[in-house]
């Protein structure tokens, strides 16, 4: 089976223009580079493209996205040169298909930042085909985690997932406008990956429970506060789904901008 990983992105393209807060994580995924070796493409599901059916990017040679604002012009002048998978898309729409799920086609989408801020980091040499894929609009936990067993398929031939999304993702907190307990509102960020973590990495767990816990996430401690809204959480689940529930190794476990952030890895 391919790699499989759920990666924390940041806060725009802020871990490309070298902010301190997030050097621990841009160091991080440079660390990933390797777990790419050999892989003949990337399935990337980013947590900024929502549309009602599974949406694939097409394009030959994606063009940028810049889907953010307020950023030093450099930031509109980045460039990921990696080429697109159109023929993958096709077998990725299969795929689907015959798991119930019908999956549009975008020629047009560029990578957004949930792809090439990333993907700069893990893999600067830009030589690996990436699909780019949506998530779906409803947001809904069990037809991500249903996408994800959809994929797995796919993943014996070399080909990646990577899981694109947050998993602190209030943005209030993380860009210093919100009022209230600052020490309670951390607290509160470190009982949800408390909870996190034991779920998607805890030893004591069947694969059943783990998907029963992901699938009532709004119930855990701390949980709509870290993501008041979950679109940066589902990426997760598809990578949940695509491992069959397994067990995951933490690959980042540390504070951003002083917010506990996780992200995990399914060898």
């Amino acid at each position: 089976m391919g790699q499989i990983m759920y990666i924390p992105h940041g806060g725009g393209p802020l871990p490309l223009l070298g902010d301190p807060a997030y050097a621990s994580l841009a160091t991080a995924l440079r660390a990933l580079n390797g777990d790419l070796a050999g892989c003949k493409a990337i399935v990337l599901v980013t947590a900024h493209w929502e549309a009602d059916r599974p949406s694939l990017s097409t394009a030959a040679a994606p063009g940028m996205l810049y889907d953010y604002y307020g950023f030093p012009e450099e930031s509109y002048q980045i460039r990921y040169p990696a080429p697109g998978a159109p023929d993958l898309a096709k077998s990725v729409a299969t795929v689907l298909a015959e798991h119930g799920f019908e999956a549009e086609l975008d020629g047009e989408r560029g990578f957004d930042h949930g792809t090439f801020v990333p993907m700069m980091l893990i893999r600067p040499e830009a030589d690996i085909p990436i699909l780019q894929m949506s998530l779906l609009a409803s947001l809904d936990p069990a037809r991500h985690l249903a996408l994800g067993r959809a994929l797995k398929s796919l993943l014996d031939d070399d080909i990646a997932l990577i899981g694109s999304g947050f998993s602190f993702h209030n943005l209030g907190a993380l860009t210093g406008r919100m009022g209230g307990d600052l020490d309670q509102a951390r607290t509160l960020a470190g009982a949800f990956h408390t909870w996190l973590d034991e779920t998607v990495c805890g030893p004591g767990l069947s694969t059943e429970e783990r998907g029963s816990r992901l699938a009532s996430w709004a119930e855990a401690p701390g949980a709509r506060f870290c993501h008041p809204r979950e679109e940066h959480l589902l990426p997760l689940y598809v990578c949940f789904g695509a491992a069959a529930g397994r067990r995951a190794e933490q690959i980042f476990g540390e504070p951003v901008k002083g917010y506990q952030t996780s992200g995990y890895r399914w060898n």
